[in-house]
Protein backbone atom coordinates (compact mmCIF):
# COMPACT_ATOMS: atom_id res chain seq x y z
CA UNK A 1 0.00 0.00 0.00
CA UNK A 2 1.26 3.48 -0.79
CA UNK A 3 2.96 5.15 2.15
CA UNK A 4 1.17 8.03 3.81
CA UNK A 5 2.66 11.52 3.91
CA UNK A 6 3.07 11.57 7.71
CA UNK A 7 5.10 9.68 10.28
CA UNK A 8 2.25 7.67 11.79
CA UNK A 9 3.00 3.93 12.14
CA UNK A 10 2.13 1.79 9.13
CA UNK A 11 -0.33 -0.29 11.16
CA UNK A 12 -2.62 2.71 11.57
CA UNK A 13 -3.69 2.13 7.95
CA UNK A 14 -5.50 -1.01 9.15
CA UNK A 15 -9.20 -0.69 10.06
CA UNK A 16 -10.12 0.73 13.45
CA UNK A 17 -11.97 -2.25 14.91
CA UNK A 18 -13.51 -0.09 17.66
CA UNK A 19 -14.91 2.61 15.37
CA UNK A 20 -18.55 3.54 15.64
CA UNK A 21 -18.86 3.22 11.86
CA UNK A 22 -18.36 -0.54 12.31
CA UNK A 23 -20.77 -0.68 15.24
CA UNK A 24 -18.28 -0.26 18.08
CA UNK A 25 -19.75 1.03 21.33
CA UNK A 26 -18.57 2.12 24.77
CA UNK A 27 -20.56 -0.14 27.08
CA UNK A 28 -19.55 1.23 30.45
CA UNK A 29 -17.28 3.69 32.22
CA UNK A 30 -16.50 4.40 35.84
CA UNK A 31 -17.22 8.09 35.35
CA UNK A 32 -18.02 10.58 32.57
CA UNK A 33 -18.87 13.73 34.45
CA UNK A 34 -17.15 16.18 32.09
CA UNK A 35 -17.44 14.47 28.69
CA UNK A 36 -19.31 11.41 27.44
CA UNK A 37 -17.63 8.03 27.06
CA UNK A 38 -19.28 7.50 23.64
CA UNK A 39 -16.91 10.04 22.09
CA UNK A 40 -14.04 7.55 22.41
CA UNK A 41 -15.15 5.61 19.30
CA UNK A 42 -16.28 8.47 17.06
CA UNK A 43 -14.77 7.91 13.60
CA UNK A 44 -13.94 11.53 12.83
CA UNK A 45 -10.88 13.51 13.90
CA UNK A 46 -11.41 15.15 17.31
CA UNK A 47 -12.60 18.76 17.12
CA UNK A 48 -12.44 21.58 19.65
CA UNK A 49 -13.91 25.04 20.18
CA UNK A 50 -12.24 27.07 22.87
CA UNK A 51 -14.30 28.79 25.55
CA UNK A 52 -17.32 26.60 24.84
CA UNK A 53 -18.66 25.98 28.31
CA UNK A 54 -21.62 23.93 29.46
CA UNK A 55 -22.95 23.36 32.96
CA UNK A 56 -20.11 20.91 33.67
CA UNK A 57 -17.26 22.98 32.19
CA UNK A 58 -15.44 23.17 28.85
CA UNK A 59 -17.07 20.97 26.23
CA UNK A 60 -14.68 18.31 24.90
CA UNK A 61 -14.94 15.92 21.96
CA UNK A 62 -13.70 13.04 24.07
CA UNK A 63 -14.15 11.18 27.37
CA UNK A 64 -13.27 13.08 30.52
CA UNK A 65 -13.70 12.12 34.18
CA UNK A 66 -13.70 14.21 37.36
CA UNK A 67 -10.51 14.80 39.36
CA UNK A 68 -9.86 12.03 41.86
CA UNK A 69 -9.56 12.97 45.51
CA UNK A 70 -9.08 9.37 46.61
CA UNK A 71 -6.97 6.48 45.24
CA UNK A 72 -8.34 4.73 42.15
CA UNK A 73 -8.34 4.71 38.37
CA UNK A 74 -10.97 5.31 35.69
CA UNK A 75 -11.95 2.68 33.13
CA UNK A 76 -14.08 2.32 30.01
CA UNK A 77 -15.14 -0.92 28.29
CA UNK A 78 -15.55 -0.99 24.51
CA UNK A 79 -17.28 -3.68 22.46
CA UNK A 80 -15.45 -3.85 19.14
CA UNK A 81 -17.52 -3.29 16.03
CA UNK A 82 -15.30 -5.84 14.27
CA UNK A 83 -13.83 -8.70 16.28
CA UNK A 84 -10.28 -9.38 15.21
CA UNK A 85 -6.54 -9.47 15.84
CA UNK A 86 -5.18 -6.22 17.27
CA UNK A 87 -1.99 -4.84 15.72
CA UNK A 88 -1.82 -1.57 17.63
CA UNK A 89 -3.83 0.95 19.63
CA UNK A 90 -3.86 4.74 19.60
CA UNK A 91 -4.78 6.64 22.74
CA UNK A 92 -5.44 10.10 21.34
CA UNK A 93 -5.43 12.90 23.93
CA UNK A 94 -6.17 15.67 21.40
CA UNK A 95 -6.95 18.99 23.14
CA UNK A 96 -6.48 17.46 26.58
CA UNK A 97 -3.44 19.43 27.76
CA UNK A 98 -3.64 19.97 31.51
CA UNK A 99 -6.14 17.19 32.08
CA UNK A 100 -4.80 14.10 30.30
CA UNK A 101 -3.87 10.86 32.12
CA UNK A 102 -0.09 10.46 32.56
CA UNK A 103 -0.38 6.68 32.17
CA UNK A 104 -2.83 4.35 30.44
CA UNK A 105 -3.40 0.60 30.22
CA UNK A 106 -5.27 -1.39 27.58
CA UNK A 107 -6.64 -4.92 28.02
CA UNK A 108 -8.68 -7.19 25.77
CA UNK A 109 -10.86 -10.27 26.01
CA UNK A 110 -12.73 -12.63 23.69
CA UNK A 111 -16.26 -13.56 24.69
CA UNK A 112 -18.97 -15.29 22.68
CA UNK A 113 -22.41 -13.78 22.33
CA UNK A 114 -23.41 -10.41 23.72
CA UNK A 115 -22.40 -10.17 27.39
CA UNK A 116 -23.27 -7.20 29.57
CA UNK A 117 -20.64 -4.95 31.13
CA UNK A 118 -21.28 -6.62 34.49
CA UNK A 119 -20.67 -10.07 32.99
CA UNK A 120 -17.44 -8.87 31.41
CA UNK A 121 -16.12 -7.84 34.82
CA UNK A 122 -15.88 -11.52 35.76
CA UNK A 123 -13.85 -12.74 32.73
CA UNK A 124 -10.08 -12.89 32.27
CA UNK A 125 -8.53 -9.97 30.38
CA UNK A 126 -5.23 -10.06 28.49
CA UNK A 127 -2.92 -7.07 29.01
CA UNK A 128 -2.02 -5.36 25.73
CA UNK A 129 -0.52 -2.15 27.12
CA UNK A 130 0.76 -2.26 30.71
CA UNK A 131 0.72 1.21 32.24
CA UNK A 132 2.17 3.01 29.23
CA UNK A 133 3.26 6.62 29.52
CA UNK A 134 0.93 9.06 27.74
CA UNK A 135 1.46 12.64 26.64
CA UNK A 136 -1.15 15.36 26.35
CA UNK A 137 -2.67 16.72 23.14
CA UNK A 138 -1.13 13.99 20.98
CA UNK A 139 -1.66 10.54 19.51
CA UNK A 140 0.01 8.00 21.77
CA UNK A 141 0.90 4.92 19.71
CA UNK A 142 1.24 1.45 21.24
CA UNK A 143 2.18 -1.41 18.93
CA UNK A 144 0.66 -4.77 19.87
CA UNK A 145 1.33 -7.08 16.93
CA UNK A 146 -1.02 -9.76 18.22
CA UNK A 147 -2.69 -12.61 16.35
CA UNK A 148 -5.38 -13.58 18.88
CA UNK A 149 -9.00 -12.66 18.13
CA UNK A 150 -10.65 -10.26 20.58
CA UNK A 151 -14.19 -8.93 20.93
CA UNK A 152 -13.80 -6.29 23.68
CA UNK A 153 -11.14 -3.88 24.98
CA UNK A 154 -10.82 -2.04 28.28
CA UNK A 155 -9.04 1.32 28.62
CA UNK A 156 -7.75 2.40 32.03
CA UNK A 157 -6.59 5.93 32.82
CA UNK A 158 -4.12 6.20 35.68
CA UNK A 159 -5.60 7.86 37.60
CA UNK A 160 -8.11 10.09 35.74
CA UNK A 161 -8.40 12.76 33.04
CA UNK A 162 -9.44 12.88 29.43
CA UNK A 163 -8.92 10.86 26.24
CA UNK A 164 -10.37 12.02 22.93
CA UNK A 165 -10.27 8.74 20.98
CA UNK A 166 -9.33 5.11 21.41
CA UNK A 167 -8.35 3.59 18.06
CA UNK A 168 -7.92 -0.19 17.91
CA UNK A 169 -6.26 -1.06 14.62
CA UNK A 170 -6.12 -4.61 13.37
CA UNK A 171 -7.44 -7.33 11.09
CA UNK A 172 -11.08 -8.42 11.28
CA UNK A 173 -11.63 -12.14 11.91
CA UNK A 174 -15.30 -13.14 11.57
CA UNK A 175 -16.97 -16.17 13.09
CA UNK A 176 -17.59 -18.54 10.13
CA UNK A 177 -20.64 -19.93 11.90
CA UNK A 178 -22.36 -16.56 11.53
CA UNK A 179 -21.82 -16.22 7.76
CA UNK A 180 -23.79 -17.56 4.80
CA UNK A 181 -20.93 -19.07 2.81
CA UNK A 182 -23.05 -19.39 -0.31
CA UNK A 183 -24.10 -15.74 -0.56
CA UNK A 184 -22.07 -12.94 1.01
CA UNK A 185 -20.08 -9.81 0.24
CA UNK A 186 -16.63 -11.25 -0.32
CA UNK A 187 -15.02 -7.80 -0.05
CA UNK A 188 -16.61 -6.67 3.23
CA UNK A 189 -14.20 -5.95 6.08
CA UNK A 190 -16.69 -7.47 8.53
CA UNK A 191 -16.44 -10.74 6.58
CA UNK A 192 -12.65 -10.78 6.81
CA UNK A 193 -11.50 -9.00 3.65
CA UNK A 194 -8.26 -6.98 3.83
CA UNK A 195 -7.01 -4.11 1.65
CA UNK A 196 -3.66 -5.18 0.16
CA UNK A 197 -2.69 -2.24 -2.05
CA UNK A 198 -3.69 1.20 -3.21
CA UNK A 199 -2.29 3.63 -5.77
CA UNK A 200 -3.33 6.76 -3.87
CA UNK A 201 -5.28 7.65 -0.73
CA UNK A 202 -4.71 11.37 -0.56
CA UNK A 203 -8.17 12.32 0.66
CA UNK A 204 -9.40 9.18 2.40
CA UNK A 205 -8.66 5.56 3.21
CA UNK A 206 -9.48 2.70 0.84
CA UNK A 207 -10.82 0.82 3.88
CA UNK A 208 -13.89 3.02 3.51
CA UNK A 209 -14.78 1.19 0.30
CA UNK A 210 -15.49 -1.99 2.22
CA UNK A 211 -17.22 -0.52 5.29
CA UNK A 212 -20.82 -1.39 6.19
CA UNK A 213 -23.79 0.75 5.21
CA UNK A 214 -24.07 3.65 2.82
CA UNK A 215 -21.66 6.59 2.80
CA UNK A 216 -23.30 9.70 4.25
CA UNK A 217 -20.98 12.06 2.36
CA UNK A 218 -17.95 11.89 0.08
CA UNK A 219 -15.43 11.82 2.94
CA UNK A 220 -16.80 8.41 3.94
CA UNK A 221 -15.58 6.84 0.69
CA UNK A 222 -12.19 6.49 -1.01
CA UNK A 223 -10.93 9.47 -2.99
CA UNK A 224 -7.61 10.04 -4.75
CA UNK A 225 -5.74 13.18 -5.72
CA UNK A 226 -6.14 14.52 -9.27
CA UNK A 227 -3.84 12.74 -11.67
CA UNK A 228 -1.69 14.80 -14.03
CA UNK A 229 -0.31 11.88 -16.04
CA UNK A 230 -1.59 9.11 -18.29
CA UNK A 231 -2.08 6.53 -15.53
CA UNK A 232 -5.09 5.49 -13.47
CA UNK A 233 -5.82 4.76 -9.83
CA UNK A 234 -6.52 1.35 -8.32
CA UNK A 235 -7.05 -0.59 -5.11
CA UNK A 236 -6.65 -4.31 -4.35
CA UNK A 237 -8.44 -6.34 -1.70
CA UNK A 238 -7.86 -9.86 -0.42
CA UNK A 239 -11.28 -11.43 -0.27
CA UNK A 240 -12.81 -12.93 2.85
CA UNK A 241 -11.85 -16.25 1.30
CA UNK A 242 -11.34 -17.81 -2.10
CA UNK A 243 -14.62 -17.68 -3.99
CA UNK A 244 -16.59 -16.83 -7.10
CA UNK A 245 -17.83 -13.25 -7.54
CA UNK A 246 -21.27 -13.12 -9.14
CA UNK A 247 -22.24 -9.45 -8.79
CA UNK A 248 -20.24 -6.24 -8.43
CA UNK A 249 -21.61 -3.00 -7.08
CA UNK A 250 -19.78 0.27 -7.77
CA UNK A 251 -21.31 2.95 -5.56
CA UNK A 252 -20.05 6.48 -6.13
CA UNK A 253 -22.87 8.18 -4.23
CA UNK A 254 -22.06 11.77 -3.17
CA UNK A 255 -19.25 11.94 -5.75
CA UNK A 256 -20.35 14.28 -8.50
CA UNK A 257 -17.52 16.37 -9.94
CA UNK A 258 -14.94 13.86 -8.73
CA UNK A 259 -16.45 10.52 -9.78
CA UNK A 260 -14.34 8.28 -12.06
CA UNK A 261 -15.47 8.06 -15.65
CA UNK A 262 -14.91 4.32 -15.93
CA UNK A 263 -14.06 1.30 -13.79
CA UNK A 264 -12.86 -2.26 -14.32
CA UNK A 265 -12.43 -5.38 -12.17
CA UNK A 266 -9.88 -8.16 -12.30
CA UNK A 267 -9.24 -11.11 -9.99
CA UNK A 268 -6.25 -13.23 -9.01
CA UNK A 269 -6.95 -16.90 -9.74
CA UNK A 270 -5.54 -20.06 -8.18
CA UNK A 271 -2.41 -19.83 -10.33
CA UNK A 272 -1.70 -16.30 -9.18
CA UNK A 273 -2.66 -14.83 -12.55
CA UNK A 274 -4.89 -11.79 -12.99
CA UNK A 275 -8.03 -12.46 -15.01
CA UNK A 276 -10.71 -10.04 -16.17
CA UNK A 277 -13.96 -10.04 -14.19
CA UNK A 278 -15.51 -6.89 -15.66
CA UNK A 279 -14.08 -4.92 -18.59
CA UNK A 280 -13.64 -1.16 -18.49
CA UNK A 281 -17.18 0.13 -18.03
CA UNK A 282 -18.59 3.64 -18.08
CA UNK A 283 -19.95 5.04 -14.81
CA UNK A 284 -22.34 7.86 -13.96
CA UNK A 285 -21.68 10.27 -11.07
CA UNK A 286 -23.52 9.94 -7.76
CA UNK A 287 -24.93 6.53 -8.69
CA UNK A 288 -25.04 2.98 -7.35
CA UNK A 289 -24.18 0.66 -10.24
CA UNK A 290 -24.71 -3.10 -10.09
CA UNK A 291 -23.33 -5.49 -12.68
CA UNK A 292 -23.88 -9.23 -13.10
CA UNK A 293 -20.54 -10.89 -13.87
CA UNK A 294 -19.99 -13.70 -16.31
CA UNK A 295 -19.33 -17.09 -14.75
CA UNK A 296 -15.74 -16.73 -13.64
CA UNK A 297 -12.98 -18.64 -11.88
CA UNK A 298 -12.32 -18.91 -8.19
CA UNK A 299 -10.35 -15.83 -7.10
CA UNK A 300 -8.61 -14.86 -3.89
CA UNK A 301 -7.94 -11.17 -4.54
CA UNK A 302 -9.67 -8.49 -6.62
CA UNK A 303 -8.36 -5.30 -8.17
CA UNK A 304 -10.56 -2.29 -8.86
CA UNK A 305 -9.23 0.13 -11.50
CA UNK A 306 -10.82 3.56 -11.80
CA UNK A 307 -10.15 5.80 -14.79
CA UNK A 308 -8.44 8.10 -14.53
CA UNK A 309 -8.90 9.08 -10.86
CA UNK A 310 -11.55 10.26 -8.43
CA UNK A 311 -13.55 8.57 -5.74
CA UNK A 312 -15.78 5.62 -4.94
CA UNK A 313 -18.07 5.38 -1.92
CA UNK A 314 -18.40 1.59 -1.70
CA UNK A 315 -17.36 -1.55 -3.57
CA UNK A 316 -19.45 -4.67 -2.99
CA UNK A 317 -18.50 -8.06 -4.43
CA UNK A 318 -21.33 -10.52 -3.90
CA UNK A 319 -20.70 -14.21 -4.42
CA UNK A 320 -19.92 -17.52 -2.73
CA UNK A 321 -16.95 -18.98 -0.92
CA UNK A 322 -15.39 -22.02 -2.54
CA UNK A 323 -14.49 -25.11 -0.52
CA UNK A 324 -10.96 -23.75 -0.19
CA UNK A 325 -12.31 -20.39 0.91
CA UNK A 326 -14.48 -21.96 3.58
CA UNK A 327 -11.58 -24.00 4.88
CA UNK A 328 -9.27 -20.97 4.98
CA UNK A 329 -11.87 -18.88 6.81
CA UNK A 330 -12.37 -21.62 9.40
CA UNK A 331 -8.62 -22.09 9.85
CA UNK A 332 -8.11 -18.34 10.36
CA UNK A 333 -10.81 -18.28 13.03
CA UNK A 334 -9.55 -21.38 14.84
CA UNK A 335 -5.94 -20.15 14.71
CA UNK A 336 -6.91 -16.87 16.41
CA UNK A 337 -8.57 -18.42 19.44
CA UNK A 338 -5.37 -18.22 21.48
Amino acid sequence: MEETVNDRPEWTALPDLASRKFGGTVMWATDELFAEKENLVNPWVPAHRTETFGPKGQVYDGWETRRHREPGDDQAVVRLGLAGAITGVVVDTAFFKGNYPPFVSVEACAVEGYPSAAELSTVDWDVLVKRGAAAGHTENFFEIGGSKRYTHVRLTMHPDGGVARLRVHGTPIPDPGLLDHGALDLAALENGAVVTGCSNMFYSSPNNLFSPGLAAHQAEGWETARRRDDGNDWVTVRLAGAGVVRFAEFDNSNLKGNAPGWAALSGRDGDGEWVELLPKTRLQPDTRHRFALAEGPEVTEVRLDIYPDGGMARLRLFGALSERGRADLAARFEGAQG
